[in-house]
């Protein structure tokens, strides 16, 4: 599950690892509409799938995940890469305060968008001139220039929404630490993790998309948590 101002594709080079290891994969695309909108539309996808999940996520995918997979007893284990792991109750625009080190409050560019009932919503866009620094500066300048332009916005409301539930507390966790992060401080990274009690490893030098630039430590990472579940 991917995150904000991103789409599947993203995971592109993890599918083809894993894919060329026989597993099963699916990276289904992220509504990003807020949390009441996006965690069920995720478990109706995870509804229709038969079998062991291993669920993975990255930034504020990690915290559709944890709402998603509450009660779902075909979800083995919970894979968090540089992802929000929020507990019941919490908010991640609040979290991202916990800890310095997030550039994303200074980087995005609001723009309105109007609901269905006649309101008004805020789509959040990483500006083009602080898309690298704040989430991608490991990698090419052309390739972030792509990123940039064909970013997905993902609903202002997903900082303010509440997590519903915490599937980290009943489901075995694994995590990446990014430790170059400026979209989501390492350290808060490492305070959902010990929280969790994942089993976890860091991508030194990584940026905040370490699915990208860290593709093979990633895969590995999900392939152990293949192994100890099954």
């Amino acid at each position: 599950m991917h995150g904000g101002f991103a789409d599947a594709s993203g995971w592109s080079g993890v599918i083809s690892r894993l894919q060329h290891d026989g597993y099963q994969t699916i990276a289904p695309a992220n509504p990003l509409r807020g949390l009441p909108t996006d965690a069920p539309y995720l478990a109706s996808v995870l509804a229709s799938i038969s079998g062991p999940i291993i669920l993975v996520a990255h930034s504020y995918g990690g915290a559709v995940i944890t709402n998603a997979a509450a009660g779902n007893p075909n979800v083995k284990a919970l894979v968090y890469i540089a992802a929000f792991a929020p507990d019941e109750g919490e908010q991640l625009g609040a979290l991202l305060n916990k800890f310095p080190g997030s550039l994303i409050a200074d980087s995005v560019q609001g723009v309105p968008y109007p609901n269905p009932d006649g309101s008004t919503g805020t789509d959040l866009y990483l500006r083009a001139d602080t898309f690298r620094a704040a989430f991608a500066a490991d990698l090419p300048l052309a390739t972030t220039r792509l990123m940039q332009a064909t970013q997905r916005p993902f609903s202002a409301s997903s900082l303010t929404d509440v997590t519903q539930a915490a599937a980290w507390r009943t489901i075995p966790s694994w995590a990446m630490v990014a430790t170059e992060d400026k979209a989501i401080p390492p350290a808060l990274e490492r305070f959902f993790y010990q929280r969790a009690g994942s089993h976890v490893i860091e991508a030194q030098g990584a940026s905040h998309v370490p699915m990208i630039s860290h593709p093979t430590a990633t895969t590995r990472l999900i392939q152990a948590a293949v192994k100890a579940t099954s």
